[in-house]
């Protein structure tokens, strides 16, 4: 059974920091690019960061370089974002990606954790 696990999601304060984790397990990981992606309430979901799946590319929608920083250990099986300097606009619903690098699919998505940022 394929899960995507997403953690670390909370209320922070206006620059402040967050690390979410994403934990994949029922697929082989290390074949997976991943992704976060991100859902305002009213709006669609957008990409947020993106890795290859040897973690040696990545790229960031513009909103949020020099801010956040994507990250994966595929002996954990495991995918991060670290995300400094957060903005209300920041907050959303974000969501864990997979998809199969090689062939582009199959794709899976994570149940998402809730980021807020409020003072």
């Amino acid at each position: 059974q394929v899960q995507l696990v997403e953690s670390g999601g909370g209320l922070v304060q206006p620059g402040g920091s967050l690390r979410l984790s994403c934990a994949g397990s029922g697929f082989t990981f290390s074949r997976y690019a991943m992704s976060w992606n991100r859902q305002a309430p009213g709006k669609e979901r957008e990409l947020v960061a993106a890795i290859t799946s040897a973690g040696g590319r990545s790229n960031y929608a513009d909103s949020v370089k020099g801010r956040f920083t994507i990250s994966r250990d595929n002996a954990k099986n495991t995918v991060y974002l670290q995300m400094n300097s957060l903005k209300p606009e920041d907050t959303a619903v974000y969501y864990c990606n997979a998809v199969e690098e090689s062939r582009g699919w199959p794709e899976y998505w994570g149940q998402g954790t809730q980021v807020t940022v409020s003072s």
